[in-house]
């Protein structure tokens, strides 16, 4: 139940109110898109993806698959390309975009063909006999390769990888630098990661026919600008899409937005089959194939008086846009644009933008959406400056922030920020921090050899997107070709039923921010109720609900603009109410006042009417209403801020309504024995407007930051130089915990926003875009260097505190096996043990077919093809990811009771690996053999998103289980026992499987 703070009459707008949504949540009553069975006779849909970055797909073998007992269909990419047409993008490049592989893979994890079952046990096992036919091609893992001149074409319609290309201009920037005396360059390089929220992609599809129409329900969270694609790509007119949201959705982040994809690929698969489908994805999917924050590397450049005037910029972006470009991309390179100064009152900037993609998955909106690149690139050359110039960095800051005075300010790239006082927020974060006590610890520690930075940040937050600024990507006279676009819509609906009873209908999906509650009290303060007597419908329904293309959930726009069309609807509610109240109480509508559950006669507290009986009217009495009054409460109010137009000729648009400010300070301390990174203190202040529920700010500042310190110091999605994807679970893909997380703390300066009824500016993306350069700047403070690149892990902190050289992939060194070559993710290892037999019987036991049958590891079968040369089905776990291998081995190189080469290769449904294992023997004292081993072994496709800390224990497990069953197999004797012949192996067993 919610807590009133206070008496019915107070404004709830504005008090820790506790969430309405918790009780269901924390009961397990709260329904998520997994918990959905919406119609009779669903099937359960499964994704066969490719375990290759890039290749040709050749013969696809469905035969073993469709036998299997519970399948119901199997759908290939033909299959849909034959019923769809691709997503259209606003990048113009002939790169057609479908949700499935058509006759080429582009990424680890694109889909190629999904089974539909009665299960998902039956559909995960038919996968597994899908056999797929690859021409495996050279691949692009990255913006170098991927730009190099002999890289491999993606896409080979557009002959390049790089897609787009423009150049911007504000200004005068070539006189700004000219005249400058100090020009600082930062060139940097900022890692691709994603958000993970608790809950991954869900989708129910079904088609039905006369007409032709498809309904989906799934955990999308807009912006529902992409329906209108969708239903292009399925072919349907746009009100023969119906878009379905479950009430309840376990975080987003952003990344829910790329469920868009699979909403297109299942409900052309439910078409096909003739079944509504349902697939819930799994974590490994989620890391591997379903979005990403857009890696980046770029230059910044700032030019400077010898006072410490910023007076020019120049930024150089070059971003990863992975194998497609699904919409809304490039948004995440545009999203900052108009806001390219930051805070700051420089005139003078110029842009180059260029798009690559590369054989990673597709990116998409991601927390932040682009501000943690830009900002990282803004804010670590303001630290750079600060260190060149002699400056401190605060003070350097304060100095060339846009005053308070200059307010609503519009910016060289065309933004309109709304209001701040970023010299105070400047002056409260330097309170709460003690900065000058900061700096003496610095000091002392400093004194003592240690290593103590101090790491400042500030930023705009831009809240309540322009539709068209994702339209910048395409030159003015593209634009002026194509249809005029402008603006974010926002509504909200809010009806009393004959009972009296409060529904509010939002457009915004909420994936766990509370907007609720939010929306509750500010209903409840309009009509004079508790928010208890407001109920709140959050799922969307393209059907029945009020939206717009600017529907959803993203880029902060609840604050900024979703309130205004709740606060606008409420009060054409309370003004309904006040007519009917007037009329029965014989008094004018504007002396009726609604406080305590009551329409009362302003200063005649026994003169009034119970809400519930005002409203009762409108129903139980249409023909005895007002003249000005019409049946029935149910009010719509749609809003579109008239700020928010259309870019102009000169590339400048308005592309937020509001801009809220963040500013950060980070103090760390790094251990140059271990490279860890010690948080001393971290203080974020926030200018959010007004604060609509304070409780619910601060969850959100939290909640930003943990993003931010993810960002920092643990996460990317790492690839090796074939485009393998090598961070596929959380033991690889690091998120911050609890224990990871310090405490943080926080401050506030309010300035009012102008551009909505409420005041409020956005804050769901805070210190999640300042947190990255924060901690840069703190590490490069205490290292005193500045080639800091992220994530700030051990390894990579530890060589910066040392001196040493920083790899930048996470893998190691090519090395070659005999026959084949073996890539840079290789898993190598050697090690030495004794066997309790002699030297001629485990020779014989080794080139013995049934006897490497039954001891190779999971082996279901061997048969001999030839002379020393073997095929067998191996079925294999690894991370709970199980799955059967076609295996070929060969022994080469056999010198007879003295050595043999086991060379081999295994392809399944989870990837592809091959490898070279050299085994010698020599006898021992008492009839036993000594054996010598070593190996190399390359993994590739979903098995090596384990990532390869995982994937080194599992190979040396497996090789000590081939050994232990070898020993068990050579008589009951056993040597001296199974746990002699274990320990031997751990003491002279090395491995070299982690890079």
């Amino acid at each position: 139940m919610l807590e009133a703070i206070g008496t019915v009459s107070q404004r709830w707008v504005g008090s820790p109110v506790e969430r309405k949504e918790d009780q269901a949540l924390l009961t397990g009553q709260a329904r998520f898109i997994d918990d959905l069975s919406p119609i009779p006779g669903i099937r359960f849909a499964a994704i066969l993806r490719s375990p290759h970055p890039h290749a040709r797909i050749g013969r696809i073998d469905l035969a073993r698959a469709r036998e299997l007992p519970g399948v119901r269909g199997i759908v290939t990419g033909k299959d849909v390309s034959d019923l769809i047409g691709p997503v259209p993008s606003v990048v113009k490049a002939p790169l057609a975009y479908y949700p499935i592989a058509i006759d080429r893979v582009r990424y680890v994890g694109e889909p190629v063909a999904v089974v539909i079952a009665d299960t998902r046990y039956i559909a995960e096992d038919a996968c597994d006999l899908i056999g797929v036919e690859y021409e495996v091609l050279p691949a692009a893992s990255d913006l170098q390769s991927a730009t190099a001149r002999d890289a491999p074409v993606i896409h080979e319609k557009v002959g390049s990888n790089i897609i787009s290309q423009r150049s911007f201009s504000y200004g005068n920037p070539d006189a700004a630098f000219a005249g400058a005396d100090r020009v600082f360059e930062f060139s940097y390089s900022y890692p691709r990661y994603a958000s993970t929220p608790m809950e991954t992609f869900g989708v129910i599809a079904q088609f039905e026919r006369a007409p032709d129409r498809y309904t989906v329900w799934s955990n999308f969270q807009g912006p529902f600008v992409v329906q209108p694609l969708m239903a292009s790509a399925l072919r349907v007119p746009g009100h023969r899409l119906r878009l379905i949201t479950p009430p309840s959705s376990g975080g987003s982040f952003g990344i829910k937005q790329a469920v868009l994809s699979y909403i297109v690929l299942l409900a052309a698969v439910s078409r096909k089959t003739g079944v509504p489908v349902k697939w819930i994805e799994d974590r490994a999917e989620h890391l591997t194939a379903s979005s990403a924050s857009s890696d980046r590397v770029g230059t910044v450049a700032a030019a400077f008086t010898k006072d410490g005037e910023l007076t020019g910029l120049r930024f150089r972006n070059t971003a990863n846009m992975g194998a497609h470009v699904r919409p809304p991309e490039p948004a995440s390179l545009y999203r900052m644009h108009a806001a390219s100064n930051g805070c700051y009152k420089v005139q003078n900037i110029s842009i180059d933008n260029e798009l690559v993609v590369t054989n990673c998955t597709p990116v998409g909106l991601n927390r932040g959406y682009g501000g943690p690149q830009f900002y990282f690139a803004l804010e670590r050359i303001m630290d750079i400056a600060a260190r060149g110039l002699a400056m401190d960095p605060a003070e350097l800051r304060r100095r060339n922030f846009i005053p308070v005075d200059a307010f609503p300010y519009r910016a060289p790239a065309g933004a309109i920020f709304d209001a701040g006082d970023y010299d105070a927020a400047l002056s409260e974060l330097l309170r709460i921090a003690d900065y000058d006590q900061l700096k003496r610890r610095r000091d002392e520690v400093r004194g003592k050899g240690g290593l103590f930075g101090i790491g400042l940040a500030a930023g705009v937050e831009p809240s309540g997107s322009n539709m068209a600024y994702v339209s910048l990507a395409q030159t003015a006279q593209d634009r002026r070709r194509a249809d005029r676009k402008s603006g974010a819509n926002a509504s909200a609906v809010v009806s009393v039923d004959p009972s009296g009873q409060v529904t509010l209908r939002l457009c915004s999906t909420p994936n766990g921010q509370g907007h609720a509650t939010v929306a509750a009290q500010i209903v409840a303060d309009a009509l004079g109720l508790h928010p208890n007597d407001v109920d709140v419908v959050t799922e969307i329904d393209t059907l029945t609900s009020a939206w717009s293309i600017a529907s959803g959930n993203y880029s902060n726009r609840f604050a900024a603009i979703v309130v205004d069309a709740v606060a606008k609807c409420a009060e054409q509610v309370a003004h309904k109410i006040k007519l009917l109240a007037a009329d029965a109480l014989d008094a004018p509508p504007e002396e009726i006042e609604l406080r305590e559950g009551y329409a009362r006669v302003r200063g005649q507290s026994n003169k009034g009417l119970p809400f519930r009986k005002a409203a009762a009217r409108a129903h139980w009495d249409p023909a005895g209403l007002p003249d000005n009054a019409t049946p029935g409460i149910h009010e719509a109010a749609v809003v579109s801020p008239p700020v928010l137009g259309s870019p102009d000729d000169e590339d400048r648009i308005a592309s937020a309504v509001t801009f809220g400010f963040v500013i950060d300070l980070a103090a760390v301390e790094i251990d140059r024995r271990t490279g860890a990174i010690r948080i001393d203190k971290y203080v974020s202040v926030h200018d959010v407007g007004t604060q609509l529920n304070p409780k619910i700010v601060e969850g959100q500042v939290y909640g930003g930051f943990a993003h931010g310190l993810g960002a920092a110091l643990f996460e990317e999605l790492a690839y090796d130089e074939r485009g393998n994807f090598l961070s596929g679970t959380f033991a690889d893909y690091l998120c911050p915990t609890a224990v990871e997380v310090p405490p943080i703390e926080i401050g506030h300066v309010e300035t009012v926003s102008p551009v909505n009824a409420l005041g409020a500016k956005g804050m769901g993306d805070g210190s999640s875009m300042l947190t990255p350069a924060v901690i840069a700047n703190a590490v490069a403070d205490a290292l005193g260097r500045d080639d800091i690149s992220l994530p700030l892990n051990l390894r990579r902190v530890w060589a910066l505190a040392n001196g040493h050289a920083v790899r930048r992939r996470p893998v190691a060194a090519p090395v070659r096996a005999e026959g084949m070559a073996v890539g840079a993710g290789a898993l190598t290892g050697s090690g030495e043990i004794s066997l309790s037999a002699p030297v001629d019987e485990v020779w014989r036991r080794l080139l013995d077919p049934s006897e490497l049958a039954a001891i190779i590891p999971g082996c279901r079968g061997l048969t001999q093809d030839g002379p020393d040369r073997y095929s067998a089905k191996v079925v294999i776990g690894v991370a709970g990811i199980r799955g059967t291998y076609h295996v070929q081995i060969e022994l080469r190189d056999k010198k007879e009771e003295t050595s043999v080469r086991l060379v081999g290769k295994a392809l399944g449904a989870l990837g592809f690996g091959s490898g070279s294992g050299f085994v010698s023997l020599r006898p021992e004292v008492g009839g036993r053999t000594h054996l010598q081993y070593r190996y190399e072994a390359d993994i590739g496709g979903k098995v090596a998103a384990v990532g390869q800390r995982m994937l080194g224990s599992v190979t040396r497990y497996l090789i000590a289980q081939f050994f232990h069953s070898l020993e068990r197999r050579l008589g009951p004797a056993g040597g001296s026992g199974w746990r002699s012949w274990w320990s031997r192996l751990r003491r002279y067993g090395r491995n070299g499987g982690e890079p």
